[in-house]
């Protein structure tokens, strides 16, 4: 079955087929209780077969009930082609990973306090809105941090259990681009169950890419307290707190040269690869400034301020320096 059959395809196609069946069965009933009915009217005249059974009388013949068991042979074989039929169709719906021919976007949703959240598979997080490429299968996994709720699209034919502790595993493809889909809960959550909604935005395959990768950027400056640019004499290590985790060596580093006459550096996706926590270190050079190390999250596009203090200064045992976080985008 090629993968061009969507959630969507599948469930019409066993609607029409059931549905198909169902008028064809019907006719062929009613049009043969229609003829029995015309046949033996009763029209006031005698009749003269005498296998016709009289009032009180049980009917006979009937030549061994091959009538019986043609109709219940022909039924039993619909019936049971039916079910395996169905059954294949439920089963690509369920688990159809051999028949993708492209690897599928991967996304986790949560939900929690009344709303959705996803993550994407380089790390990028939105909230209430899940933005997918048109055309291309969509593999998600549904879980939950606070009570129990399930994930539904019902344009899509899509829905999962979020449950805490526990993660579920459906797809779905859109086809068309420049659309949209609410997101429902379809379980009784609380209060706030009715606005638990979200939307699908359904992107040119591009678009998609162009977005995701937008997400992943960080401007990081460095100022002393006069907000006076520093451009000289220091180093910069990003080392993901997961890094292990990850095929790729996700540790960079940055000298100052690397940054521009405003002491700022832009890193995209190409300098990133993965986004989630990092840990920040800058040294300087000839003890000039307390080294600052930091922790930042590269969820969406971010930026961050390290204001530095002298070596002979201190703030809280942090070397006097500042992080200011601001994100964009979901």
């Amino acid at each position: 079955m090629p993968l061009q059959e969507t959630r969507v395809d599948v469930f019409e196609d066993i609607f029409l087929v059931f549905l198909g069946l169902g008028t064809l069965v019907g006719v062929v009933v009613v049009s043969y209780v229609l003829y029995n009915a015309y046949k033996y009217r009763d029209d006031g005249e005698a009749k003269d077969d005498e296998s016709l059974p009289t009032v009180g009388e049980l009917p006979t013949g009937g030549k061994g009930g091959k009538k019986l068991f043609l109709s219940f042979g022909i039924s039993a074989v619909i019936v049971i082609s039916l079910v395996i039929w169905t059954y294949g169709m439920l089963l690509y719906v369920e688990d159809p990973q051999d028949e993708f021919d492209e690897e599928p976007v991967e996304i986790e949703v949560t939900g929690e306090n009344f709303a959705w959240y996803f993550e994407y598979a380089n790390g990028i997080e939105s909230s209430t809105t899940m933005r997918v490429p048109a055309d291309h299968p969509v593999a998600i996994e549904t879980t939950s941090g606070d009570v129990w709720h399930t994930f539904g699209v019902p344009d899509l034919r899509v829905k999962a259990d979020a449950i805490p502790g526990e993660y579920d595993e459906t797809w779905f493809m859109a086809d068309e681009a420049g659309t949209e889909h609410e997101i429902k809960c379809f379980e009784l959550c609380g209060r706030g169950h009715t606005a638990m909604t979200g939307t699908v935005q359904v992107m040119e395959e591009e678009a998609f890419n162009e977005w995701l990768n937008n997400q992943l950027t960080l401007e990081v400056t460095i100022e002393d307290q006069n907000e006076t640019p520093v451009t000289e004499g220091y180093e910069m290590t990003l080392e993901h707190t997961e890094n292990a985790q990850y095929e790729e060596d996700l540790v960079h580093n940055y000298t100052a040269d690397d940054f521009d006459e405003n002491g700022t550096i832009s890193l995209d996706h190409e300098d990133l690869q993965q986004g989630g926590e990092y840990n920040v270190t800058i040294t300087f050079e000839d003890d000039q400034y307390e080294t600052i190390e930091e922790t930042t999250e590269i969820t969406r596009p971010s930026s961050e301020t390290f204001t530095v203090g002298s070596a002979n200064e201190t703030d809280n045992g942090n070397g006097n320096n500042e992080s200011a976080d601001g994100g964009g985008g979901e």
